[in-house]
């Protein structure tokens, strides 16, 4: 059905006095459920844990997999959430004024690396995540400085870095 289609069955539904027995099943057809699934709900045969399915499209969820994707980014976002409140609790001066856009675009940089190591925008798995575990401390004491150094290279126009890459090649060379 479409959204017309669905709009014009909606109302219709609406317009007619409400029967609290009925009204699920009416609901369910308005939305373009086939008869074969409401004749199923209706005779309660079903598994009853699974009747929240056929209100998925509803949200425009189409597959289960979108509501596990989506409970990962919810933890994401969680984790997100709880670094940025530790951040503001170890540097209280990143909530001022004048220093909360900064910590905006650090977080907004966070996202993305993390966004392109889910999209294989950098072409390796979990290149972000592996380069600053490798890189930092143990304690961690130096990962600020290994985050800053990961974006300033990434920050780096690709004509600056081909020269700095050709010099490292020949300096490896001469080595050997």
């Amino acid at each position: 059905m479409n959204a017309v289609e669905i709009a014009a069955a909606a109302s219709a539904l609406v317009e007619q006095p409400f029967d609290r027995n009925n009204f699920p099943f009416e609901f369910l057809e308005a939305f373009g459920n086939k008869e074969t699934i409401l004749k199923k709900l209706r005779s309660g045969d079903s598994n009853k844990s699974d009747h929240f399915g056929y209100f998925l499209p509803l949200a425009g969820i189409t597959t289960v997999k979108q509501i596990r994707e989506s409970s990962f980014d919810i933890k994401a976002t969680g984790r997100l959430n709880r670094l940025y409140i530790e951040l503001l609790k170890d540097n209280p001066e990143w909530a001022t004024a004048a220093r909360c856009e900064d910590l905006n675009h650090f977080m907004a940089r966070l996202i993305f690396c993390f966004f392109a190591e889910d999209t294989d925008i950098f072409h390796q798995d979990e290149l972000f995540t592996a380069t600053l575990e490798q890189m930092s401390a143990r304690d961690s004491s130096n990962t600020h400085e290994v985050i800053s150094e990961l974006f300033r290279v990434m920050h780096t126009p690709l004509k600056q870095c081909a020269p700095a890459k050709k010099a490292a090649k020949a300096a490896k060379g001469r080595k050997a």
